[in-house]
This record gives C-alpha cells, sequence and structure tokens, in this order.
C-alpha cells in the first residue's frame, strides 16, 4: 500500500513538470530557429542558441509573470537538465589529448585560469559585486564563458538573475573579442602558434576560438583548440574546490563531522569527473561522442531558457553597469596575463 501511494505520488510530480518544461522546450525551439537564421543572414551565428534562450526567457518573464503550474517544471528544467548537462560535458574532454602538449603547457595554462580566476573575483568583489555575481563572472571569464557559468552557478547556490546577468554580458562581450582580436594579434605581431594561444586562452566558447583563429590560420586554430581544452578541462577540479569552499563555508559554525561524499562533491561533478576518465580510457564509444556532446548543448540550452523564465529584468539591470566593468576589466586582465605566459614560454 505504501509503495502504490509512492507510485502515485511520484506520478503526480512527474505530471506536474511537464508545463513548465514544455515551455521551456519551446523557448529553446524559438532559440536554435534564430541562430540558425543568424547563419543563413550573416554566414555565422553571432549569438548562440544558448544565449538567445536565456534572453527570450527574460523577455517572456518580462512581459508575462508564470502560474504556479509553470513552477515545477521551470525549476526541474533549471537545476537538474542543467546537473546533467555538466555531466554530459565530461564526453567532450580527453586528457591524453591534453597531457600530449607536455607539462609546462598545461601547468602555465591552468596557473594562467587560477590567477585570472583571482583576479577577476577580486575586480569584482572591489566594484561591490556580490560574492556569487563575482564568482561567476571570473568563471565565466577564465574558464569557458556560458558554460562555466552555468556550472558553477549550481555549486554554488546562484539564482537566476546572477546567472542571466553573467551571461548576457559575457556573451556580448564574447562577440567582440571574436571580432577584435584577430587585429589585436596582427598588430603585436603574433605567429600562429602565439596567436593561437592567446586566442585559446582568452576567448569564451571552443566556436569562438576557432573563429578567431581562422584568420590568422590552421597553426594558430590547432593551437587554440588545444589550449582551450585545457581550460575546460580545468571547470572539474574549479567546480570541486567551490563546492568544498562552500561547504566549509556552511559548517563554519557546526559542529566538526566526517561529511559523506554527496555531501562533499555534488553528483554531477563526480559524474563529469568520471566520464573524463573513461573518454580518457577509450571506453567511450566514438560513436556516443557527438550525441553526448548535442545532447549537453539541447540540455545546457533548455535549462538557459528555464533560467531566463525565472529573471526579473529590473534586478539584473540594476547591477548591469558593475557587471560589465568587471567583466571587461577582467578580460583584460586575463589577456595580459596571456600574453606574459606566452613569451615567458617562448612559444612560436
Amino acid at each position: 500500500m505504501f509503495a502504490q501511494h509512492r507510485s502515485l505520488q511520484a506520478i503526480r510530480s512527474a505530471i506536474a513538470l511537464i508545463p513548465g518544461v514544455a515551455l521551456c522546450l519551446a523557448v529553446t525551439f524559438i532559440a536554435f530557429a534564430l541562430e540558425r537564421g543568424e547563419q543563413a543572414l550573416f554566414g555565422r551565428a553571432w549569438l548562440e542558441a544558448l544565449v538567445l534562450a536565456i534572453l527570450l526567457g527574460t523577455v517572456i518573464r518580462t512581459s508575462w509573470a508564470p502560474g504556479r503550474r509553470w513552477f515545477p517544471g521551470i525549476a526541474f528544467s533549471a537545476k537538474f537538465l542543467l546537473e546533467l548537462a555538466v555531466v554530459l560535458l565530461g564526453a567532450s574532454v580527453s586528457a591524453a589529448t591534453i597531457l600530449a602538449a607536455g607539462p609546462w603547457l598545461l601547468l602555465g595554462i591552468a596557473g594562467v585560469v587560477i590567477l585570472a580566476i583571482g583576479a577577476s573575483y577580486l575586480l569584482g568583489r572591489w566594484l561591490r559585486l556580490p560574492m556569487r555575481m563575482a564568482l561567476l563572472v571570473a568563471c565565466g571569464n577564465s574558464i569557458c564563458g556560458n558554460s562555466a557559468i552555468a556550472a558553477v552557478a549550481p555549486v554554488i547556490g546562484a539564482d537566476g538573475e546572477d546567472v542571466a546577468a553573467s551571461i548576457g554580458f559575457t556573451a556580448v562581450l564574447g562577440v567582440v573579442v571574436v571580432l577584435a582580436l584577430p587585429l589585436l594579434g596582427i598588430a603585436l605581431g603574433l605567429d600562429g602558434v602565439q596567436y593561437g594561444a592567446l586566442a585559446g586562452l582568452t576567448v569564451y566558447a571552443v566556436p569562438q576560438v576557432i573563429a578567431a583563429a581562422a584568420p590568422i590560420g590552421p597553426t594558430a586554430v590547432q593551437m587554440g583548440t588545444l589550449v582551450k581544452l585545457v581550460r575546460v578541462l580545468m571547470l572539474g577540479p574549479v567546480c570541486l574546490l567551490l563546492s568544498l569552499l562552500a561547504l566549509r563555508e556552511e559548517n563554519a559554525d557546526a559542529r566538526p563531522a566526517r561529511p559523506r561524499l554527496h555531501h562533499l562533491v555534488p553528483w554531477f561533478i563526480i559524474g563529469f569527473l568520471m566520464l573524463v576518465a573513461l573518454r580518457s580510457l577509450d571506453l567511450v564509444p566514438h560513436a556516443a561522442l557527438a550525441p553526448l556532446g548535442h545532447a549537453a548543448t539541447m540540455l545546457t540550452v533548455v535549462s538557459m531558457a528555464a533560467l531566463g523564465l525565472g529573471v526579473d529584468v529590473r534586478t539584473v539591470a540594476s547591477a548591469g553597469g558593475r557587471v560589465t566593468a568587471t567583466v571587461i576589466l577582467s578580460l583584460l586582465v586575463l589577456g595580459g596575463i596571456s600574453l606574459a605566459f606566452i613569451h615567458l614560454l617562448h612559444l612560436g
């Protein structure tokens, strides 16, 4: 009797998710359609579906407040589907490919990411951003833009408004960087290897790295992609460290205890690292890599639509100036650190 009651309750809970999830899927479909429209008109998508989804969700939320029946599905999409997407991202990272670059390059890239996160976070706090917002901007700028923001958000307990503001400003700046970086590379006289490393260290998304590196040549594209993969690999350790710090803060005033693993590290970070290990051991079928990547992208876009549907645009706008200044200054700091690293290792 108890088992039957539990089953009925689970079915009701699942049915309650349908309206909100359907709404998020509808926003996702429109976002992908707009992205394809951009590609048809301009030859490339200046705003990715992920960004378009959160913008569309925000516009809908601004003009229409969803009723209570929409909430469960929107919350489910914003949290669980986002965490599942982070797990699937692990299939895109191969430790074997990364290790082939050599230890000094790997350590240097990791050092650039750590320094950039620290500097960006301090800039954000100096500009009076809330702690979670400053962390989101720092991780987004220093690791992999929107994907890093989406992955770090559940670890530090950031709300939808923080995520929307961070992604919105980094998305716009990401387009500017793709357009301006080749001109900077030419002005500085960087060769293909040097410029590829600069693009991989500063540009947010992998497709954007390729777009920014392509004008300089195939060597720049190859180097940029490799460096970018190492930055993406830093997402797991950074999320793990942040989860440990969050746990320490929560238990600062509590009685010392030995926490269980699922309390110490979020389940999706464990899943991410396990999938990286499986990919590195060649235990993930090659035929499954592309579908897993597409699934991760789709789930991330759905979750961004959900986050947009929960955003109060007035709150985002109130933090706009400080967020914009933090993102721009952080990117300039990242560029300076990256150039110093390139010259220190005598790349090229």
